[in-house]
């Protein structure tokens, strides 16, 4: 153990345990105060390191950033693959994918307000989540309708990522829009659409 600045000892931690702690600090200052006027002395300050270690664990205020959103991207994943794979039908897993996908940003809503609320500094990192979760929602899909053609199955999944991340945005500004409406409205007009197709049918113009 080391000595911390009150004379007292600091237990050492892991260089990922550091990072954590770091993205945690830098995720809430960035929401509190905004990218451009939260510094990175006070990120080490709410930390306690010194300014050089987040330096040489993120290069760069912007590389901060841009790792916190790294971070949300990976968890979103997992959080909306996890749910998923617990479904028993194909409409139950983009249901369940769905849900996932409202309530991990309602957990993680100082992250995801964050990401959106500085798109310019990140919007490489926002069209990655987009892509992410759009090569996420066309493999749901083509397990349910195998044989339809690729570009369609992309389209159909940009469609739902557009919906899911207007029905965020509208959620932030309407408390009372639960997560469980946001995704039955995400249902009632994807899945009526997608189901006549699987009927062999095409969807209603």
């Amino acid at each position: 153990m080391s000595s911390s600045p009150s004379g007292g000892t600091r237990r050492r931690v892991s260089r990922s345990q550091r990072e954590r702690q770091i993205l945690d600090a830098a995720v809430d200052l960035f929401s509190e105060y905004g990218y451009a006027h939260a510094s990175m002395d006070t990120v080490a300050e709410r930390v306690g390191v010194t300014k050089p270690v987040l330096y040489t664990h993120f290069g760069s205020k912007e590389g901060l950033l841009l790792a916190c959103i790294s971070r949300a991207r990976t968890e979103l994943l997992d959080a909306t693959t996890a749910a998923a794979a617990g479904a028993s039908t194909p409409e139950d897993m983009l249901r369940r994918g769905t849900r996932a996908f409202f309530d991990h940003l309602d957990q993680r809503a100082a992250e995801w307000n964050l990401l959106y609320s500085e798109a310019r500094v990140g919007a490489d990192a926002l069209e990655e989540v987009r892509a992410q979760q759009t090569d996420f929602i066309a493999t749901l899909l083509r397990a349910q309708s195998p044989e339809t053609d690729e570009a369609r199955l992309t389209g159909w999944a940009q469609v739902i990522v557009g919906a899911c991340e207007r029905l965020a945005v509208w959620r932030g500004q309407d408390s009372r829009v639960t997560s469980e409406q946001a995704t039955e409205y995400v249902m009632d007009v994807v899945w009526t659409g997608l189901a006549g197709d699987r009927a062999g049918q095409s969807p209603a113009p």
